[in-house]
């Protein structure tokens, strides 16, 4: 809602265009260099509520229980292949975060369960579409439920071309590291600004520390960082220098 994506939509009102852009986010496996992001999957979150009617257990004829009902459902969604991804992509990937059902007692049949999911999408696929086919799912196997769809971020690529060799070839020519161009892990604010900007390309500092407590970078990768960078802006200031 706030930070980058205002100010891209600060730059689009005022017609202000983008040629490059490099996000710092932590994008290095094992040593520094040796993975950039040149796209992220979308992120689509679900939150299901399957009704049923609670009851004794000891009366299940008076009772409709939500979890049994569920259960095939959500057998057919975590088995369903939603695309099989492409050059960048891996799959889209369909995951239950939370499941929860049940007041507690041993004798009493749940008159609802609620479902967290998400998926991690790629440009395969659609938001739309894969709604469409969840719906789909649960309607065939006859449920009685509420679904709230988030979409927290559609997927964005940045083909190989002149941004990412500009950033590999720095890279290579900072720490002799070859470069994998990748999209897998989290979302970025690259999603907002390849809105406004045709080539997005995420570099940064080992991520292994992502998240966890403590998080931080180590001081020796901020000078070649650095370098990565400056080498990599000469580059695309003197375009010759790429076929050097």
């Amino acid at each position: 809602m706030d930070g980058t994506v205002v100010v891209c939509d600060i730059l689009e009102e005022r017609g202000e265009t983008l040629d490059y852009c490099i996000v710092g986010e932590p994008t290095s496996s094992h040593i520094l260099g040796d993975m950039i992001k040149n796209g992220r999957r979308g992120s689509l979150s679900g939150h299901l509520v399957i009704k049923g009617v609670q009851g004794h257990i000891a009366y299940p004829h008076l009772a409709r229980n939500p979890i049994h009902q569920a259960a095939p459902a959500l057998a057919e969604l975590a088995a369903e292949v939603w695309d099989e991804g492409n050059e960048y992509y891996a799959p889209t990937s369909w995951q239950i975060s939370n499941i929860h059902s049940g007041t507690g007692a041993t004798n009493v049949i749940p008159g609802h369960m609620t479902i967290d999911f998400n998926f991690r999408f790629s440009t395969a696929s659609t938001a739309e579409g894969l709604e469409a086919r969840v719906h789909a799912i649960l309607d065939r196997h006859c449920l009685e439920y509420d679904l709230a769809w988030t979409l927290s971020g559609l997927p964005f690529l940045t083909p190989k071309g002149t941004l990412s060799d500009a950033v590999c070839k720095a890279i290579h020519d900072e720490t002799g590291v070859t470069t994998e161009l990748s999209t897998t892990g989290g979302t970025s604010d690259g999603r907002f600004i390849a809105r406004i900007c045709p080539q997005v390309i995420e570099f940064g500092p080992p991520n292994a520390s992502i998240h966890k407590i403590d998080e931080h970078v180590e001081l020796r990768f901020v000078d070649p960082l650095k370098n990565v960078y400056r080498r990599t802006l000469e580059t695309l200031l003197a375009p010759g220098l790429l076929a050097a």
